[in-house]
């Protein structure tokens, strides 16, 4: 669990900056994002941030299940599911050429030896199944792509399950996003976005840990 919370507490802490304070201070920024949101400039806007910041997943900590709930509190849940589909498909598909393309010196120096250990096993056991179930989980869902990649899986085994997974993570919390939206329940959503995305991977692990005690 240590492996998974690390790389995302640095941007849970950017995201808990500005808005703890102002929410206690009683700054209403929900209704701020909401006017921002209402031209078709800042929903342009919104969507290219959130797709070139979904990309760089490969790259950076980026919190998608945050900025996919942001996706359907801002655009909607059809514009919102597409935008997200588009950032995360776009991350998986750049993070797997890279692998296919460079190999191990930057697979290396983008994951850690023990996530890459990691996969290596998952793959063992679950095969290209890893790639959909392991989409939503932070770290396996990275360390899942580069791995396979670096073992030049073809894109034509590949884009299937990560196009189809991600269409489900899209569009889930996309519509998350827009039903709190809805009631201005948007502390609530990122809060949950944030904490999913966890509780994801502490029953993955439970559950791998349960498929090795019971042998093969």
């Amino acid at each position: 669990m240590r492996d998974i919370l690390r790389p995302m507490l640095p941007m849970i802490v950017v995201l808990a900056i500005p808005l703890v304070p102002l929410t206690l201070l009683g700054f209403d920024w929900q209704d701020q994002i909401g006017e921002w949101g209402k031209s078709r400039e800042s929903q342009a806007l919104t969507a290219a941030a959130i797709i070139g910041l979904l990309a760089s997943d490969i790259f950076l900590p980026i919190p998608s299940s945050v900025l996919c709930t942001a996706a359907g509190w801002q655009l909607g849940v059809l514009l919102g599911t597409l935008v997200a589909w588009l950032g995360m498909s776009l991350g998986a598909a750049l993070g797997f050429a890279l692998a296919r393309g460079i190999g191990a010196p930057l697979v290396a120096w983008l994951t850690t030896q023990s996530d890459l250990e990691r996969a290596e096993e998952l793959t063992r056991k679950l095969g290209p199944w890893l790639l959909v179930v392991g989409r939503g989980i932070p770290v396996v869902a990275e360390a899942s792509v580069l791995f396979v990649g670096m073992h030049q899986m073809r894109w034509r085994t590949f884009l299937p399950p990560v196009l189809l997974s991600n269409l489900g993570l899209a569009l889930a919390y996309a519509a998350f996003g827009q039903f709190a939206e809805r009631y201005q329940w948007l502390p609530l959503a990122l809060g949950v976005s944030i904490a999913l995305p966890v509780l994801m991977a502490a029953a993955f692990s439970a559950w791998m840990r349960g498929k090795q005690s019971a042998g093969p």
